[in-house]
């Protein structure tokens, strides 16, 4: 027999393969499912036949783990995988158990686009003790213990034998609580979400698959626009609009929607706002929503293969030719929307004139704005301005110290320990600051209406969880997620000749369900663009503007 290693610590101490797998599966289960097993408690009380059934589940969810790992075990995979999963596992368990965080594909998605400044807002000492005790040490463990290798032919009998093993404990278990097990996963699927590594790895696999298929199908980006033209009426002002991209804004602490906080006061005095307060996002993360807002597809269609083949909104107005185009970022970036024509970065001080400690705030983004819009003044333009808005968890961090209204605030990135008064006051304050920076957009557009038609759209990429039923932040998959994952905050704001629109009419409309499929054809029909794409029954405004001339 040969070893990787002739002492452990100075012992002779050694494990086989299969006893190190089936170790280390152990470990996963014990250490790392603790939302998952609270969930399955709360899902099925322990009294009566219940204790039996559910002292079998960690035994259940063992001998998967088991069977997985010893299918892709050899003697230079076995250590490679175990610390793989034992560091992961442990990184995903803190983010399960503090804020019920799911980890699905577009999870993924989201942290493979997170740039170092988001990451950090997520870094704590809690974060660093479920790395260190659930991933590191374990993982040390697993690299210096020495492993005696049988051969070929010894260690395959022993896996079989130990594959004979594990299906026999699995019949055991079929026959004594099969039904216990049928009616979990047929009633309460859900639940296998928070199961670790299992489902992380499901949609890591997923994901990996579909980018090889993407890569393979060489895919050719499909223009759009080509060849079309923006219209205006002969002697109208040029169109200059305002498009504000929010962060995690949810609808019902939006005080112009009846919030018992007016958290917009200075919105709320603007006769030209008028508030969407039934409005669906796309997705409930970032990098899904965004591009799916500037998509020709809308929520039902939209996918990430559809938005790598094909052009955005974006594009189709700079194929135009008649409208100057800006995006200012002070998110993290604009999730592939701009790539071909690229962006102001707002996230440092290079940039933004409103950066302190560490955190740019989103009014830097409206510096330096008439610089733009003196330049071709007889051209219609757009500006996007991607807010940082309501991300969290770091609340406290979004607003300047001037704008705590409400106190006490969640001072913490672990949102668990704080009360919810405390992350709803965080939270709070934050919209009142984004209250305060669209209102001055508006205050900008004000000044240009002797040259300009002007008008603000506002939708928040998604809506976000303050601890409502244990959940926190968002990107809970769109079929689970709570309305405050998917209602986010939205209005528009028209200047006083803008398009001669019937701004009364409009009120009346507003509280129809909307959601972000509108916004591509209301930009396009605010342009008069004559596309094929245009859509008048998702245009916000055609209905409540006059018929325009063919």
């Amino acid at each position: 027999m040969k070893t990787t290693d002739k002492k452990f610590f100075g012992t002779n101490f050694r494990l086989t393969q299969v006893q190190l797998i089936l170790l280390v599966a152990a470990v996963l289960v014990i250490f790392d499912n603790y939302t998952y097993f609270s969930k399955l408690l709360a899902v099925y009380p322990p009294e009566g036949k219940n204790l039996f059934y559910l002292a079998t589940a960690p035994v259940l969810m063992w001998i998967v783990y088991s069977a997985a790992m010893l299918l892709v075990s050899s003697r230079w995979t076995t250590k490679p995988v175990a610390i793989f999963l034992l560091i992961v596992s442990s990184l995903v368990a803190y983010f399960t158990d503090t804020y019920q965080i799911v980890v699905s594909r577009g999870m993924i998605q989201n942290v493979i686009e997170t740039n170092i400044a988001e990451a950090s807002g997520l870094l704590s000492p809690k974060l660093l003790a479920y790395l260190f005790f659930y991933g590191i040490l374990p993982a040390f463990l697993v690299w210096k213990v020495p492993i005696r290798y049988r051969g070929f032919w010894g260690e395959l009998k022993s896996k079989l034998l130990t594959f004979v093993g594990l299906l026999l404990l699995t019949a055991a278990i079929a026959w004594s609580a099969g039904g216990f097990y049928a009616s979990l996963f047929r009633e309460h699927r859900p639940l296998r979400n928070y199961t670790n590594p299992y489902y992380w790895m499901r949609n890591t696999i997923g994901y990996v698959k579909r980018a090889v298929r993407r890569n393979a199908a060489d895919i050719k980006r499909q223009p759009i626009g080509i060849g079309t033209r923006a219209h205006r009426e002969p002697g109208a002002k040029p169109r200059l609009v305002v498009l504000v991209v929010g962060e995690a804004t949810r609808a019902d602490h939006f005080g112009l929607n009846g919030y018992t906080r007016q958290t917009t006061p200075l919105l709320a005095k603007e006769p030209g706002v008028i508030d969407l307060p039934h409005v669906s996002s796309c997705a409930t993360y970032t990098a899904k929503s965004v591009p799916c807002m500037f998509s020709r597809y809308g929520r039902g269609e939209f996918s990430r293969r559809k938005e790598l083949g094909t052009e955005n909104l974006m594009d189709l107005l700079h194929h135009t030719g008649d409208i100057d185009l800006l995006w200012r970022e002070n998110n993290s970036d604009p999730k592939g929307v701009m790539d071909r024509l690229g962006y102001e970065n707002y996230l440092s001080p290079k940039n933004n004139p409103d950066c302190k400690g560490g955190e740019c705030r989103d009014m830097g983004m409206l510096a330096g704005l008439e610089r733009f819009v003196d330049t071709n003044t007889s051209r219609d333009k757009l500006i996007v301005l991607h807010m940082m808005g309501n991300h969290g968890p770091e609340y406290y961090k979004r607003y300047p110290k001037s704008f705590e209204k409400y106190q006490p605030v969640c001072r913490s990135n672990l949102l668990e320990k704080c009360t919810r008064e405390e992350i709803v006051n965080a939270y709070d304050n934050i919209t009142r600051y984004s209250d305060y920076f669209l209102a001055h957009a508006i205050d900008f557009l004000k000044k240009q209406e002797k040259r300009y038609q002007v008008a603000l759209i506002y939708m928040a990429d998604h809506g976000e969880s303050l601890g409502e039923n244990g959940l926190y932040l968002h990107g809970i998959p769109y079929s689970l997620a709570p309305d405050a994952q998917t209602h986010p905050a939205a209005f528009v704001w028209l200047g006083k000749d803008f398009e001669d629109i019937n701004v009364s009419k409009l009120r009346k409309l507003a509280d129809r369900d909307y959601s972000h499929d509108n916004l591509f054809s209301t930009i396009l029909g605010i342009y008069d663009i004559n596309s094929t794409l245009y859509n008048p029954k998702l245009d916000l405004f055609a209905p409540v503007r006059p018929p325009r001339k063919k």
